[in-house]
């Protein structure tokens, strides 16, 4: 009987290809809005995961709010810092943001202040030379490491240790180039090099005095030249994490007072952040899609209305000739769900030819369809096919065979 009602079913949606389209439309659509907005923000959401994962769940970092000069920290500080339990490394970080000259040309560079820890602590590789040294520290030597698409970009090459890099009229000798990194984040555009933290407060010093800096362009992240206001820290160990932070907490309070004049942050907490806001997006997009699967629901259930008026007179021989209610329900209850579905086949299709495109396109970014939406949507044309398409069958199934044959 099953397969009876679906020939039967599969008849009607031929004899009437165009309003049959026209009724998937709806369905069509609302799979293709659920499936290509929840893959993309999936597909974002992992590749900002890879990003923040790549950084290390183990880093943390702790940035100054006090201005006090009384409590502002040293390179002693730090080491204090770095032998607390669970701490592995520590390295203080000043940003200064300027412009690099090769020949004719000017760049657009972020400058990075700090010492050799800061490399492990990110996880850095190299590709050509050295790291920073503590000897460049502690003799203030203008040297600097590239970051790698910093090195082609510049230099259009990577190999360039021991050449001239020009920031902000300051002569630096390269040192080193980093390993090539992903670089799918906001700042990809800005190239970044890194030199050692104390001349990074000489270029900081002289930009907050006078406002010109090095070249007249350099600026400073932090509003005050006193003390290191910002540095990371990794711990000893991924299972050490929350030992590293309660031990660095507690240091900071009492050299502090207050909880207010410092701020940590941890990767793991930006992961988990960044994670709830992308899945409260995804379910909002996904039941903003789902409107639109309601709305083709609705138009299924019209047209599946429509089919039962022009087919009264066939029910009525159908249920003269000994059909049962069950029988005729049945039929017209699967032409509701293989309407449904034809779409939704049809919307996943759509979707993932818009998907391949956008992946072409994006560039940086990896997009590709999520099984589970896919699923989801197959169950949701199911349920709609089933919610939309029971009423019209009932109505159908409860025709009284006298009145529908006698319907003209």
């Amino acid at each position: 009987m099953f397969l009876q009602s679906l020939k039967m079913a599969w008849k009607a949606i031929l004899s009437n290809k165009l309003r049959s389209l026209l009724t998937m439309l709806g369905i069509i659509i609302g799979v293709v809005a659920l499936v290509v907005l929840v893959s993309l923000v999936s597909s974002a959401t992992s590749s900002v995961q890879n990003d923040i994962n790549s950084i290390g769940r183990d880093m943390m970092s702790v940035n100054i709010e006090s201005t006090d000069a009384s409590t502002a920290l040293d390179s002693s500080d730090l080491d204090q810092i770095a032998a607390l339990d669970g701490v592995g490394a520590v390295a203080p970080v000043k940003n200064v943001s300027g412009s690099a000259k090769e020949g004719t040309e000017s760049y657009n560079v972020s400058a990075v202040g700090t010492t050799n820890a800061y490399f492990g602590i990110e996880g850095y590789g190299l590709a050509h030379g050295r790291y920073l040294l503590k000897a460049d520290q502690d003799n203030n030597s203008y040297v600097v490491v590239l970051s790698n698409n910093a090195a082609a970009a510049i230099y259009g090459r990577t190999d360039v240790v021991g050449e001239t890099f020009v920031f902000d009229e300051t002569h630096y000798t390269v040192v080193g180039v980093l390993a090539a990194q992903d670089t799918t984040g906001a700042m990809s555009s800005m190239y970044t090099v890194y030199i050692p933290y104390s001349i990074a407060e000489r270029v900081s010093n002289a930009s907050s005095s006078s406002g010109s800096g090095f070249g007249g362009s350099a600026s400073s992240s932090s509003s005050s030249a006193s003390g290191i206001t910002s540095f990371y820290v990794s711990a000893a160990s991924s299972d050490q994490i929350d030992v590293a932070k309660s031990s660095l907490d507690a240091w900071l309070l009492n050299h502090f007072g207050s909880s207010e004049d410092y701020y940590i942050s941890d990767s793991s907490a930006i992961a988990d952040t960044m994670a709830s806001v992308t899945n409260t997006f995804a379910l909002l997009l996904g039941g903003i899609a789902a409107i639109s699967l309601l709305v083709g629901g609705i138009g299924i259930m019209n047209i599946m209305l429509v089919s039962v008026t022009e087919r009264t007179r066939e029910i009525g021989i159908r249920k003269a000739i000994g059909a049962r209610r069950r029988s005729i329900l049945l039929q017209f209850l699967i032409e509701a769900l293989v309407v449904c579905l034809i779409g939704c086949a049809i919307g996943l299709v759509l979707s993932g030819l818009i998907i391949i495109v956008v992946d072409l396109v994006s560039g940086s970014l990896t997009y590709g369809l999520s099984l589970p939406v896919m699923l989801i949507a197959v169950l949701f044309s199911l349920v709609i096919g089933i919610i939309f398409g029971v009423y019209p069958a009932r109505k159908a199934a409860r025709l009284e065979p006298i009145e529908a044959l006698r319907y003209e």
